[in-house]
């Protein structure tokens, strides 16, 4: 009986995480569609506006787009490593981590590299072995894009005045609530237009085209970055419910299997007693 009493305690334990996992399932799908919606509804305008930049780009000298286009020799790079405060979400940010990890030994093997991490888990893990000027944790503790372009301008801070050639984005982009795709986004210098830009076509600008990039950039900068933060917040509620389902699922499983498992050992129990009970009668009759 004590055997059975160790089942029924598991059985308990596994109906209270089951409730547990089920609620915080629930929890970020409500969270996913708001998150969902907002990337969702920015990807095109972000999207829109980085075109519009490099285009305007290719069309003028190298000293036009300013101090933000400037290509250096690369001897000091930044990179901005995008996790979540919490865990509970599959792989999501050890995903990052890896991506951080192989970006660094890969292509910046030879080369001094420093990290801001946006997210605790992410600062845990990396600043034991790297470099982290800064941690930002309370980013996704109030989500605006007030908040966000007060890191884009210190990055952009951080370029102008030398102490980094290169800044790069990690984060994992949203795909759909079971898929997060990790990237490595080039944040600073402004990459150069690929393929035809639309330079022989006759625009007349107003301002000129070198004004409206000097106030473009700064813009763009900072949408870029708010972009790759929404994505990873969709990303993060993506890869919790999509955890929290499974974790259910496998208590349930696991319930089933111990609920089997209580009533085999139930009903030999009651068997033994039986034949306990008729045995002694039989003794007794005999």
């Amino acid at each position: 009986m004590a055997n059975l009493k160790e089942i029924r305690n598991r059985i308990t334990s596994i109906k209270s995480t089951m409730q547990i996992t089920s609620a915080m399932k629930m929890v970020s799908a409500a969270k996913l569609k708001k998150a969902q919606d907002a990337i969702t509804a920015m990807r095109p305008y972000s999207s829109k506006l980085t075109e519009l930049l490099q285009s305007l780009s290719a069309t003028l000298d190298s000293d036009a787009g300013g101090v933000y286009s400037t290509e250096r020799e690369v001897n000091k790079v930044l990179l901005v490593s995008i996790t979540s405060n919490r865990g509970l979400c599959g792989g999501f940010n050890s995903s990052i981590i890896k991506e951080t990890v192989k970006t660094i030994n890969e292509k910046y093997n030879n080369t001094t590299v420093d990290l801001l991490t946006i997210g605790k888990k992410g600062n845990d893990i990396l600043s034991k072995d790297y470099t982290v000027i800064e941690n930002r944790n309370d980013i996704f503790d109030d989500l605006t894009f007030d908040n966000v372009a007060e890191v884009a301008e210190k990055l952009m801070n951080l370029f102008v005045d030398g102490s980094y050639d290169k800044i790069e984005i990690i984060y994992n982009r949203f795909k759909n609530a079971a898929t997060q795709i990790a990237e490595v986004e080039q944040f600073l210098p402004i990459q150069p237009v690929e393929g035809e830009s639309n330079a022989n076509l006759d625009y007349i600008f107003e301002p000129s085209k070198e004004e409206i990039i000097l106030e473009l950039i700064p813009k763009s900068l900072k949408t870029q970055l708010y972009k790759a933060i929404r994505d990873s917040f969709a990303a993060e509620h993506g890869a919790r419910m999509t955890a929290m389902h499974k974790a259910t699922d496998n208590a349930t499983e696991l319930r089933n299997e111990l609920l089997l498992t209580y009533n085999k050992a139930r009903q030999a129990a009651i068997t033994n007693e039986i034949l306990e009970i008729v045995g002694g009668a039989e003794a007794l009759n005999n």
